[in-house]
C-alpha cells in the first residue's frame, strides 16, 4: 500500500477559477466587498475584546473607478495584513483567514467568508491584481502584493500610512464594462444593498447596514415594515401583511415575508424573495428552500446555516434546507391562522387577495393543508364566507343526494350563469363562487380530502337534477310525443350535443344546455395541461323541458315539420346564447332572423 499527497499544480488553478468557479463574472465584486466587510468586522471584534485599543474612526468601504488607469479599487479601513499574513492568506489557494478567525473567536457569526476562494474571483475580470495593505498592529510595515493571474507574484514594502487594504483591479480588455459607473452601481444595489458596513460609491453611501429583518420585531411599527417594503419594491402596491421570521435554534434564520396583493393571479414571481447569508445577497432562486406556493410572496430570508456551494451562487440541498423549508411553511400557516382567529372580518376582506395562495398551498403541501383546513374559506354568490366545516353544516339539510353525499353547487361566472343560479336558488340551493385560476384543482383536492363532499357546477344539469334525489316529476307528453320532440331537435343541434327530454317544472326554461361535470372538468384540465382532449369539441346536453307550454303546445302543434324545425332552432339558439356559446356567424344569423320576425 502506498500513501501520499495529491499534487495540485498552481499553473492550472487560475484558468479553473477564471472559467468555472463562479457562474457569473459579476460575482467578483460581491466577493471582494464581502472580504472588505470581514476585515472591518474583525477589527470591530478586536476592538470590543480590547485587543485593538485605537480609534475605529470611519470604517466606510470605498469603491473607486479610475478611467485613466483602467482600475477598479475596493478600499477598506479594516484589520489589514502584515507581510507574514499576506504570504499566508494570499499565496495559499482555498486558505480562509475568516475560517481561522472564527476558530479563535467562535461567537462571531457576522464573518462572511469561509472558503478562502473569494479573493481569486478578481482574476475573472483583471489582468493584474494589486493588494496594498497595512496591518492595524502597532509599528506594522505596509506591503504591496501583486500578481498577473499566474503562480508568480511580487511582494514589496510600501509607505501606506492608514490601516486597511486596497484591492486594485487592473481591468482586462474584455471586462471593460466593470469600469462603467452604471454597471458598478447596479451590482452594488444587487449584491451589497444590505451589507453590515457602510459602502461608498461616488461619495454616496449606497447600502442600508441595519436592514429591518435584523432588528427586534417588538421595536418595529407597521409603518417601519411598509417603508422597508418600499425599499425592496419601490413600485409595488402596499403589502397586505407580513411575517417577521426570527429563529436561532436548531438553525439561525431571520427575514421578513410580505403578502402582496395577488387578487386572482397565480404568477410565480420567483425573483421576489431574496436569500442572504450574513446580509450578503446570494440568490433569488429559492426553489429548494421555499415551497413553490410561497414564491408568490415577497421579501428576504437571511441565514448563515443554509448550505451554499463554494462560490455562494446557489443552494446545496441537505437536512437543514428541509428543516428551514418546513419552518417557513409552518410560520406562514400560523400567521394566517392568527389573522383569521383575531379578526375574521378583516381576514375575509383579504381573502380575494390571499385565497389563491392558500388554495395552492393546500394542494401542494400536505402539512400546510392540514393547518389551512381551519381557515380556508368558501365564498357564496351572496358574499358570505364559510370555513369548510361551516359550509358542510350549512348544506347538510338540503344538499344531500340519494347516496348521502353533500353536493356543493358552484359557479365560476355568476353573470354568465345567472339563469342557472336563479333556478338553483328556486330549489333553495346555496351557490358558491369558485372563479380563481386554481379552483378546478382546489375542488378536486377537497373532494379527496373531505369525505362525502362533491362539487358540481350550476350548469352541469337542470336544477332539479343537480342533486340526485329519489323524487320524480311526470311529463304532460306521452312517450311517443317526447320521441317526436327529440327527433325535431336532433335535426337542429350541432356537433358535441346530446338531445334529451326531461319533465321539468313548467316555470323552467323550454330548452336548457347543460355541461356534464366530469366531462367538462376533464376537458378543462386537459386544456390547462396542453393535452389532446383540450382540442376536442365541447360536449354538452340539450335538455328539452317537456312540461313547458311552448314545447307542449306551439312546437308539437305547429302546422308542418318546417315550422317545428324553426321553433326548435330558435329555442336551441336561445339556449346557446344563455350559455355564451352562440358566436360568430351563427350569432349574426340569429340576430338578423330575430329582427326579421319583428317586422
Amino acid at each position: 500500500m502506498q500513501r501520499g499527497n495529491i499534487s495540485v499544480q498552481t499553473e492550472n488553478i487560475f484558468p479553473i477559477i477564471k472559467k468555472f468557479l463562479y457562474s457569473d463574472q459579476e460575482i467578483f465584486l460581491r466577493e471582494l466587498i464581502s472580504n472588505a466587510v470581514d476585515a472591518t468586522n474583525k477589527l470591530k471584534t478586536l476592538s470590543r475584546k480590547g485587543v485593538f485599543g485605537g480609534e475605529l474612526g470611519d470604517t466606510t468601504i470605498e469603491i473607486l473607478i479610475d478611467d485613466a488607469a483602467n482600475t477598479l479599487t475596493i478600499r477598506d479601513k479594516g484589520i489589514g495584513m502584515t507581510e507574514e499574513e499576506v504570504m499566508k492568506y494570499l499565496n495559499q489557494v482555498a486558505f480562509s483567514s475568516a475560517t481561522e478567525f472564527l476558530e479563535k473567536y467562535k461567537d462571531e457569526s457576522s464573518i462572511i467568508g469561509h472558503f478562502g476562494l473569494g479573493f481569486y474571483s478578481a482574476f475573472m475580470v483583471a489582468d493584474k491584481v494589486e493588494v496594498v495593505t497595512k496591518s492595524f498592529q502597532e509599528g506594522s510595515q505596509g506591503v504591496t502584493w501583486s500578481c498577473e493571474g499566474n503562480p508568480e507574484f511580487e511582494l514589496a514594502d510600501n509607505d501606506k500610512e492608514a490601516r486597511g487594504t486596497d484591492i486594485v483591479l487592473h481591468i482586462s480588455e474584455d471586462s471593460k464594462e466593470f469600469l462603467e459607473e452604471s454597471r458598478i452601481k447596479g451590482l452594488l444595489d444587487k449584491y451589497c444593498k444590505f451589507l453590515p458596513v457602510e459602502i461608498s460609491f461616488k461619495d454616496e453611501v449606497i447600502n442600508n447596514p441595519t436592514p429591518l429583518w435584523k432588528k427586534n420585531p417588538a421595536d418595529l411599527t407597521d409603518e417601519d415594515y411598509k417603508e422597508f417594503y418600499k425599499e425592496l419594491h419601490p413600485f409595488g402596491q402596499p403589502p397586505l401583511f407580513w411575517i417577521h421570521l426570527n429563529i436561532d435554534y436548531p438553525f439561525n434564520l431571520t427575514g421578513i415575508l410580505y403578502f402582496p396583493q395577488l387578487n386572482n393571479s397565480l404568477e410565480l414571481q420567483r425573483n421576489k424573495i431574496q436569500l442572504y447569508c450574513n446580509q450578503v445577497y446570494v440568490t433569488d432562486d429559492l426553489r429548494e428552500i421555499v415551497p413553490e406556493f410561497l414564491t408568490l410572496l415577497h421579501g428576504v430570508i437571511d441565514s448563515p446555516d443554509i448550505p451554499l456551494n463554494v462560490s455562494r451562487s446557489y443552494l446545496q440541498s441537505d437536512r437543514n434546507v428541509r428543516r428551514i423549508r418546513n419552518y417557513i411553511t409552518k410560520k406562514v400557516a400560523e400567521k394566517l391562522q392568527e389573522l383569521f382567529k383575531n379578526d375574521r372580518e378583516d381576514f375575509q376582506e383579504k381573502w380575494n387577495n390571499i385565497g389563491t395562495l392558500v388554495k395552492y398551498g393546500m394542494i401542494s403541501e400536505e402539512k400546510f393543508n392540514d393547518k389551512a383546513m381551519k381557515f380556508a374559506l368558501l365564498k357564496n354568490i351572496d358574499s358570505e364566507y364559510f370555513t369548510i366545516d361551516e359550509y358542510k353544516e350549512k348544506i347538510e339539510a338540503n344538499q344531500k343526494d340519494k347516496n348521502d353525499r353533500l353536493i356543493a353547487i358552484y359557479t365560476n361566472n355568476p353573470n354568465e350563469h345567472h339563469s342557472f343560479v336563479e333556478a338553483a336558488q328556486n330549489y333553495s340551493y346555496d351557490v358558491l363562487e369558485m372563479d380563481t385560476v386554481i379552483d378546478n384543482h382546489f375542488m378536486q383536492h377537497l373532494e379527496t380530502k373531505v369525505e362525502g363532499l362533491s362539487f358540481t357546477r350550476v350548469d352541469a344539469n337542470t336544477a332539479d337534477k343537480l342533486i340526485e334525489k329519489d323524487e320524480t316529476r311526470e311529463s304532460v307528453l306521452s312517450e311517443s310525443e317526447q320521441e317526436s320532440v327529440k327527433t325535431v331537435f336532433d335535426g337542429q343541434v350541432g356537433a358535441g350535443a346530446t338531445v334529451m327530454t326531461e319533465a321539468l317544472s313548467p316555470d323552467d326554461q323550454p330548452v336548457i344546455i347543460t355541461k356534464p361535470e366530469f366531462l367538462r372538468r376533464m376537458r378543462e384540465m386537459s386544456m390547462m395541461q396542453g393535452m389532446e382532449m383540450g382540442n376536442m369539441p365541447e360536449s354538452f346536453n340539450v335538455v328539452i323541458n317537456t312540461n313547458h307550454a311552448i314545447i307542449a303546445n306551439q312546437l308539437l302543434k305547429a302546422e308542418n315539420e318546417e315550422k317545428q324545425g324553426e321553433i326548435a332552432k330558435y329555442l336551441y339558439n336561445l339556449a346557446l346564447l344563455n350559455q355564451g356559446m352562440l358566436k360568430g356567424a351563427d350569432l349574426t344569423a340569429f340576430i338578423n332572423s330575430s329582427i326579421e320576425n319583428l317586422k
